[in-house]
C-alpha cells in the first residue's frame, strides 16, 4: 500500500514519457513490416485488401486525430454540447467521400483521385490539387503534434518541444517500417484503446462528476452565435474538405467498392459519435468553470490517472493520424506523381514531411485554423467532385479551385465584406465566406461549358 502511494505521487510528467515511449516502441514491434511496394502503398497483407472493420476503425482513428478532439472539448467548454455537435458536422464528409468514390470506381473507373483529374483535367490540374493536398499534410504534422506538446509542458518550453520531436520521431520509425499497412494495422488497436479510454473518461465525468445526461443534453444554446454558424459551415465543407485529404481518400481505393462504401458510412456515423462523446469533456469543463484547454484542464481536476488516460488518448489518436499522414505523402510522391516507384522513396518522402512538418512547431502557430482555413482554401473543389460526371473545359476546374483559394485568402487576411455576413456571433464570417464561396465556385466551374454552348 506504501509502495502504491509512493507511485501515485510521482510527477504525472514522468508517467507521460513513459506512455509515449512505451506505446510508440510497441507499435514498432508489432506493426508489419512491407516487403514490397503493394504492402507499402497499398495496404494488402498476405494478398489480402482490408475488410469493413478495419476499414472502418483504420478510417474513424485516423480522423479522429488530436486536433480535433482537442477542438471538440473546447467547442463543448464554449457552446456545450452544441459546439461538439458543430465540429462532428465535419465527419459528414465520410459519407459524401464514399458515395462518390465509389461511383467514381464503379460507373467511371477509375483508380485513384489522380487518375480521373489527368483524364479529365489534365496534368496542371493534378499539380494544382497535389500542392493542395501536399498543404495539408503538412498541417496534419504540426497541428497533432503540438497537442500531444501541450501535456508535457508550456508552449514554448523544453518539455513542450522535446516531447514533440520524439513523439515525431517514434512513429516515423514505425511508419517507415511498414508504410500504409503498418497504419492500417496499427489503427485498429489504437481505436480500440480510445474506445476503452474514452469510456473510462466519460464514467469519471458522470459517476464521480456528478453531471446528468440531461445537463450534456441541454447544455448549450441552438443559436447561429452559440455553434451553428460552425456546424453549418461544417457540413458546406463536407462537400469538398474530404477530398483535400488523401489520408481518407487514399482509403477508397484499396478494398472493394462495396467495402469501401460501407466502411465510409459507417466511419460517418461513428465518428460523428465519438467527436459528440469527446466533446462532453467540454460540457463537464463548463459546468465547472474551468477556462483554458478543456480536456487539459479536466485530467488535472480528476488527478493523475484520468490526466494519464487523456494523454494516452491524445497519443493514440495523433499517433494513428501521424503514420497515417506519412504514408499519403509517400504514396502521393511516389506512386500519384511517379517520382519513384521504390519503398526507398517512399520512406525518403516520409522523412522530409516530418522534417518539414515540425518546423510549423516553433512559429507559433494555431491548432484550430488547420482545419477551418484549408477547409475554406479547397471549396472549390465541391463542383469538381459532385459534378464529376458533367463533361466540361479543363479551364472549369482552375477557374473553380483558384475562386475557392481566393476566399480563402479572404478568410485569412479578415477582408470579407462585412455586409455579405448575414448572421453574428463566432464563425459567422467562416460560415458566409464558404456559403458565397461555394456559389460562386459552381457558377465558374460551369462557367465555360455555358459559353461553349
Amino acid at each position: 500500500m506504501t509502495l502504491f502511494i509512493e507511485v501515485y505521487k510521482i510527477e504525472p510528467i514522468y508517467w507521460q514519457w513513459w506512455l509515449l515511449l512505451f506505446s510508440s516502441i510497441a507499435l514498432f514491434i508489432i506493426s508489419p513490416r512491407a516487403r514490397n511496394a503493394r504492402e507499402f502503398f497499398k495496404a494488402t497483407f498476405k494478398n489480402k485488401a482490408p475488410n469493413t472493420g478495419m476499414l472502418t476503425g483504420s478510417l474513424i482513428i485516423s480522423w479522429i486525430f488530436a486536433k480535433s478532439i482537442t477542438n471538440a472539448a473546447n467547442l463543448g467548454l464554449e457552446f456545450g454540447i452544441v459546439g461538439g455537435l458543430a465540429y462532428a458536422g465535419y465527419y459528414l464528409s465520410f459519407a459524401i467521400a464514399g458515395i462518390v468514390i465509389y461511383a467514381m470506381r464503379v460507373k467511371g473507373g477509375f483508380k485513384s483521385i489522380h487518375q480521373f483529374l489527368v483524364s479529365k483535367f489534365g496534368r496542371g490540374a493534378v499539380a494544382l490539387f497535389s500542392i493542395l493536398i501536399s498543404i495539408r499534410l503538412f498541417n496534419e504534422v504540426w497541428s497533432n503534434t503540438m497537442v500531444i506538446g501541450t501535456y508535457f509542458g508550456d508552449q514554448g518550453s523544453s518539455g513542450f518541444y522535446w516531447a514533440i520531436i520524439v513523439f515525431t520521431i517514434l512513429t516515423l520509425a514505425y511508419a517507415l517500417k511498414g508504410g500504409l499497412s503498418s497504419s492500417i494495422f496499427t489503427d485498429v488497436i489504437q481505436m480500440g484503446f480510445f474506445a476503452v479510454l474514452l469510456c473510462i473518461i466519460l464514467w469519471n465525468i458522470f459517476s464521480i462528476g456528478e453531471i446528468s445526461v440531461k445537463e450534456v443534453a441541454t447544455s448549450g444554446s441552438w443559436t447561429m452565435a452559440t455553434g451553428l454558424n460552425l456546424l453549418f459551415a461544417a457540413v458546406i465543407q463536407s462537400f469538398s474538405y474530404p477530398f483535400h485529404d488523401p489520408v481518407l481518400t487514399d482509403r477508397g481505393f484499396i478494398s472493394s467498392p462495396k467495402t469501401t462504401l460501407k466502411s465510409f458510412l459507417l466511419a460517418s456515423v461513428f465518428g460523428g459519435i465519438c467527436i459528440v462523446l469527446f466533446s462532453i469533456i467540454g460540457v463537464y469543463a463548463q459546468k465547472e468553470g474551468m477556462q483554458g484547454q478543456a480536456a487539459v484542464e479536466v485530467g488535472k481536476a480528476f488527478g493523475v490517472i484520468i490526466l494519464l488516460v487523456i494523454n494516452f488518448i491524445m497519443i493514440t489518436s495523433a499517433a494513428s493520424t501521424l503514420d497515417s499522414t506519412f504514408s499519403s505523402f509517400s504514396k502521393l510522391i511516389a506512386i500519384d506523381l511517379k517520382f519513384g516507384r521504390s519503398i526507398k522513396f517512399g520512406r525518403i518522402a516520409m522523412v522530409v514531411l516530418a522534417i518539414a512538418g515540425t518546423i510549423p512547431v516553433f512559429l507559433d502557430a494555431e491548432i484550430l485554423s488547420a482545419t477551418t482555413i484549408s477547409g475554406t482554401m479547397v471549396i472549390g473543389l465541391t463542383p469538381v467532385f459532385m459534378f464529376w460526371k458533367v463533361k466540361v473545359p479543363q479551364s472549369s476546374f482552375y477557374l473553380s479551385v483558384v475562386g475557392g483559394l481566393v476566399f480563402g485568402f479572404l478568410l485569412v487576411f479578415n477582408i470579407f465584406p462585412k455586409a455579405l455576413i448575414l448572421t453574428e456571433g463566432p464563425y459567422a464570417d467562416l460560415l458566409w465566406i464558404n456559403v458565397w464561396g461555394i456559389i460562386t465556385c459552381i457558377i465558374l466551374y460551369l462557367l465555360p461549358k455555358w459559353i461553349q454552348k
